[in-house]
């Protein structure tokens, strides 16, 4: 019976993981995580999402080198054809890879790096600010155990070897 014990522990602690990375994968997919960061593709019936590009964010081959002027009127930004960068008034950003891809996503990133990053509104919780329309004044109000779920789900995903450009200063008047 003692040796049982440990494996017990072991699959008790992996049922837990399951569930963690379950509960990960249904706040990923109804908090409009995809939303920004897969790129969207154009399908027979208009844009949908590229779902071999799975949360990997903006593409690394759709090069932006500069703002773009917001147009006249009740806008705020303009959004690439992909809906995986965003100009506006704080410059260009682009939507992070969320995969786990040790060089280009999360795969290097701790726990901590992420959930500090959604409580600080910075990169790795202590870097670059996080811009628009990252919905950071939403997403951190999430427990700890949320956010611990959506990290443990997204590095269960396949790596996807993207690298996203660093954010542009906006336009100089």
């Amino acid at each position: 019976m003692k040796a049982l014990i440990p494996l017990l522990i072991l699959l008790a602690g992996t049922a837990q993981a399951a569930d963690r990375i379950e509960r990960g994968h249904y706040l990923v997919n109804t908090s409009g995580c995809m939303d920004c960061h897969t790129p969207l593709k154009m399908g027979a019936h208009g844009p949908e999402p590229d779902v071999a590009r799975r949360l990997s964010g903006h593409p690394q081959e759709l090069v932006i080198t500069a703002p773009v002027a917001v147009p006249a009127g009740p806008w705020m930004a303009v959004t690439a054809v992909t809906a995986t960068a965003f100009s506006g008034p704080w410059g260009v950003s682009f939507t992070a890879n969320l995969t786990p891809d040790m060089e280009t996503g999360l795969g290097r990133w701790s726990e901590e790096d992420f959930v500090q990053t959604i409580r600080t509104g910075r990169h790795l919780g202590r870097g670059r600010p996080v811009l628009p329309p990252m919905p950071i004044p939403v997403y951190n109000q999430m427990t700890d155990d949320d956010l611990k779920a959506v990290f443990a789900y997204l590095k269960s995903l396949p790596p996807i070897r993207n690298k996203v450009p660093e954010p542009l200063l906006p336009a100089q008047p």
